[in-house]
């Protein structure tokens, strides 16, 4: 208890009384007439408070989740297990291996309790190691934030973490207390450090990435020192704690990769332990449920879980996604991804799949290099290069040539030749080693044997074959590795050495003319204007270089051969859940890379730029200009052909993942329509086309948007509202849209800016309560002149509301109420107020139970109306009293095409009733010529009756 009063005589002053809970010491002071009482803070208790608000922090990446998780809901522990000294660079169990491990699966906290071995007044060094992506920074945090809440190794009083990339960037000698007091100001010259007695036996050091410090353990290059208070450089001093010269009461905890495991001898190693990831699909739901469900908003939490199920299913089935998220960082991505896909909202921040992916690599690699490795004298500061451009320039080439020629899969042989085949020197093999060892596993993982996408020859010579751990991966990386411009020709390369070592010298030359230029004759100066043209050259070639570049994404895009696959979108989400059920039909033999132009264009977006340029990969604003310019006359002369609605979706994602407003402007105002029917619409998908439609200019408007067959629902249709003020046509027909969805669509018919025409609502069922809300806008629109209501569940109430309204609005010209249960009254009052309104000359009104009698009414009502001869056209039936109706033919084609979808018994039962009328108008006719049309008429209807009876797919034509 924290107490501070202030006692004194003088009436003016007022007594205070401070209190506060903790562990603190109290010191009390005396004066002649007051009483203080002082807290003396205990500085472990600050530094723990620092830490947990330091490890607390989450990373940018983190937040796209949208903020509803903490580091301790999140986090699932992955499977530790102690080794042997002898088999401590093991190689990891098969991803599914579900039996006891040889090991013993361990803690972090179980691996400092005290061996057969341990001896008194000495510390534990705790060797911890894994792959890159196992998740051992991730083990660190947690431990850290665990002791700083006493859950765990409560038995140090103190912990000091270390970053070894940051002790490594220390020039300066330091003493260890100095370090310490450096790194964490309220620990300086804490007794726990100070040597004497064994107070150091309550400290444990934790050095996270010794692969990043250059540690020499010889006594020539490294001194012995047991004095906490002696400056020597920061790589000593870590040394002789691990030595246990220094402060050998101390425990230690050390991560690294597995290509570092040597730099520390094995004598002063007490215990080692390999972090194996997740290595059952049982942490892998546990660390899919801490991502996906716990965090979900309550509204999605359904979609949520059923995401999560399927999810599991697939990873049961030992697919090449659960040898992938056997690292905990394909974990990560996988949750990224399906929360991109699902749970995208206006309300969330911009994200794009490049953006996801660009973020995984700068979370796994951000300020990796590929230092000199262990064994050499030079320190890692003075040789090092970027460990993500390595990756780049080796996988990257192999993932280039796997998409150029369609192949997903390698063997051993190809990445030997395309990893490292041209390594000469000693240190680009040493380099080449430490890739292997450490990261070229998290890219690559063994093919699970599924007979896809590998060629018979390679299967018949059993030969090992190799695939990316995640096929999105393989085409992410291809586009990086073109982007960078790691692809150039040879010409290229050359005049690109060339023109630089032009370019330096012709500046020097240019100073010395400037001071000749008295005593040369002029004529000479134009043998020194020629080392001005190179440079030019190589800018000319290098600008044919980026067209080329243009050229690929577009080609890429609109590949014919995918012309009918599913759009990116659904193929990246069956590629993360599977495929459920029947499979569609490929068109192509060849593995589909269609995300590979999507990452080309995304990859230019100046965020994306600005996470590479961390990583060490710099995408020049000159090659991005280039690119782009030449991107938009390629894409808009494809867009001047048909292009299938998956395909048109794809180039709506292409231009999202530019981010640049001005090139999607270019790009959509070559387009009139767009026609995404039978396209599964996600959120995501709606927020797309929103956003891509906002780029262009107030005067743009779209002929057409054509969105029927594509699972809208009202949440959906709130997001497409931007889209829909853009367009004079707009089919939202073979929809789930109830009449809760009839409010928004009446708000856009009263919306001042709203321009549309046509409305086609049929196949959704509105009921008669959704079609009451949405004529309310009839009297105030001003532009509607053809509504689509056929099959909504309309009913005689629903049709007597509207006729009523029918007046206040002057513009409407067609009234498509067919199949909708209408009786013969609401029918014939329907038909009557139309008739009398001065611009409706088509009413729809098939397939629904109409007496003859009233059929006969309502073509008689349909005759001329007023002086100007005009009459309304009652679409009933395929025949108008004893004469073929001149739109039998749509009528017909209207329901070939949606009787599958519809009540079959009533659809045949109406059919019969056309059968009947044509029939009776048969025997009418006394001319053979129209007798025959009848006929023709008649095996028309016939078609569709079989086709229903034998449950028979509609013929194309």
């Amino acid at each position: 208890m924290i107490i501070g009063n202030f006692f004194s005589n003088d009436k003016n002053f007022i007594s205070l009384t401070f209190c506060f809970i903790t562990s603190e010491k109290i010191y009390h002071l005396k004066n002649k007439n007051t009483s203080f009482y002082f807290l003396s803070i205990d500085p472990i208790e600050i530094h723990k408070r620092k830490l947990f608000l330091w490890f607390s922090h989450l990373p940018q990446e983190e937040k796209q989740f949208g903020g509803f998780f903490s580091p301790e809901t999140m986090h699932v522990d992955p499977l530790i297990l102690e080794r042997d000294a002898e088999e401590r660079a093991g190689l990891l169990c098969s991803p599914f291996q579900t039996q006891t491990h040889c090991n013993r699966s361990v803690t972090v906290e179980q691996l400092f309790q005290h061996t057969d071995t341990w001896s008194e007044g000495r510390g534990l060094n705790v060797l911890i190691y894994g792959a890159v992506g196992t998740g051992k920074s991730t083990v660190v945090r947690k431990l850290v934030l665990d002791w700083c809440a006493g859950t765990t190794l409560s038995h140090f009083q103190l912990l000091i973490p270390f970053s070894c990339e940051d002790l490594s960037q220390l020039s300066k000698v330091t003493s260890l207390r100095d370090l310490v007091s450096r790194k964490y100001l309220h620990l300086k010259k804490h007794p726990l450090l100070s040597g004497e007695g064994n107070q150091a036996k309550n400290v444990l050091f934790l050095f996270n990435g010794m692969e990043k410090m250059q540690l020499d353990f010889r006594i020539g290059a490294s001194e012995l020192c047991s004095d906490p208070n002696e400056g020597l450089p920061p790589s000593v001093v870590v040394v002789n704690l691990l030595r246990k010269y220094l402060l050998p009461e101390t425990s230690i905890l050390i991560t690294t990769r597995l290509s570092a495991l040597d730099c520390i001898p094995q004598k002063y190693v007490t215990r080692y332990a390999q972090i194996c990831g997740f290595n059952d699909p049982s942490r892998q739901r546990a660390y899919f449920t801490s991502r996906l469900l716990k965090q979900s908003d309550t509204a999605y939490n359904q979609e949520a879980q059923d995401l999560v199920e399927l999810l599991y299913l697939n990873l049961q089935r030992e697919s090449q996604l659960a040898a992938a998220c056997f690292l905990p960082s394909y974990c990560w991505l996988t949750c990224a991804t399906l929360h991109f896909l699902h749970f995208t909202n206006t309300k969330a921040p911009i994200r794009t799949l490049t953006g996801i992916y660009t973020s995984f690599l700068r979370l796994n690699f951000g300020g990796e290099v590929l230092g000199t490795g262990a064994g050499t004298n030079m320190p890692i500061q003075e040789h090092q290069s970027s460990l993500m451009l390595y990756v780049v320039r080796t996988v990257g080439k192999l993932a280039f040539e796997g998409v150029t020629y369609k192949r997903t899969s390698f063997s051993e042989a190809e990445l030997e030749q395309w990893i490292g085949g041209k390594t000469k020197t000693d240190e680009e093999l040493r380099q080449l080693a430490m890739f292997r060892t450490d990261v070229l596993d998290f890219f690559l993982a063994p093919s699970i044997e599924s007979g896809k996408c590998i060629s018979q020859d390679l299967r018949e010579n059993n030969e090992r074959q190799y695939v990316f751990a995640v096929p999105a991966m393989q085409e992410y990386l291809a586009a990086l590795y073109v982007v960078l411009g790691e692809n150039k020709s040879a010409l290229e390369k050359l005049t690109n050495k060339v023109s630089v070592a032009i370019g330096q010298a012709s500046e020097d030359v240019n100073a010395l003319v400037n001071i000749f230029s008295k005593f040369i004759p002029l004529r000479i100066f134009a043998v020194f204007n020629l080392l001005k043209l190179f440079p030019k050259l190589y800018e000319k070639i290098s600008s044919l270089n980026k067209g080329s570049i243009a050229r690929t994404m577009a080609a890429e895009l609109f590949r014919t051969e995918d012309s009918y696959n599913e759009d990116v979108l659904d193929q990246v989400e069956q590629s993360l859940l599977g495929v459920h059920g029947p499979q569609q039909q490929q068109y192509s033999e060849r593995q589909p890379f269609e995300l590979y132009p999507i990452f080309m264009g995304g990859l230019l977006h100046y965020g994306n730029r600005v996470l590479l340029q961390q990583l060490g990969c710099s995408i020049q604003s000159t090659t991005v200009a280039q690119i782009t310019r030449a991107i938009r006359k390629y894409l808009v002369r494809e867009l001047n052909k048909p292009q299938p609605p998956e395909e048109l979706m794809d180039l709506l994602v292409l231009l999202y993942e530019f981010q640049n407003p001005r090139l999607t402007a270019e790009v959509l105002t070559s387009i009139r329509a767009i026609r995404l029917t039978n396209i599964r619409m996600t959120s995501l998908k709606c927020f797309i086309l929103s956003s891509v439609l906002s780029c262009t200019p107030a005067s743009y408007y779209l002929e057409e948007l054509d969105l029927s067959s594509c699972l809208l629902t009202n949440d959906m249709l709130q997001m497409l509202w931007p889209a829909f003020r853009q367009t004079y046509s707009l089919n939202l027909q073979f929809n789930i849209l109830g009449p809760e969805s009839c409010s928004l669509l009446r708000d856009l018919l009263l919306d001042p800016r709203s321009v549309i025409r046509s409305l086609k609502l049929c196949d959704n069922p509105l009921l008669e309560s959704g079609v009451q809300i949405l004529v309310e806008a009839l009297p105030e629109n001003q532009s509607l002149t053809n509504l689509s209501l056929m099959h909504t569940g309309l009913g005689d109430e629903g049709v007597l509301d509207m006729a009523k309204r029918l007046q206040q609005h002057k513009r409407l010209q067609e009234l498509n109420v067919a199949y909708n249960n209408i009786g013969d009254d609401a029918a014939l009052f329907l038909v009557d107020a139309c008739r009398e309104h001065p611009s409706i000359q088509t009413v729809h009104l098939y397939l629904n139970p109409l007496s003859k009698v009233a059929k006969q009414s309502l073509y008689a009502q349909g005759v001329p109306r007023s002086h100007s001869g005009q009459r309304v056209k009652v679409l009933a039936s395929v025949t108008e009293g004893t004469d073929l109706s001149e739109n039998w033919h749509p009528i017909l084609s209207v329901i070939r095409e949606n009787a599958s979808s519809w009540d079959q018994q009533h659809v045949i039962q109406q059919l019969k009733v056309f059968l009947e009328d044509l029939e009776w108008g048969h025997q009418q006719q006394q001319s053979l010529w129209k007798r025959l049309h009848f006929r023709r008429v008649e095996k028309g209807v016939r078609k569709i009756l079989k086709m229903l009876e034998n449950n028979l797919p509609p013929s194309k034509k």
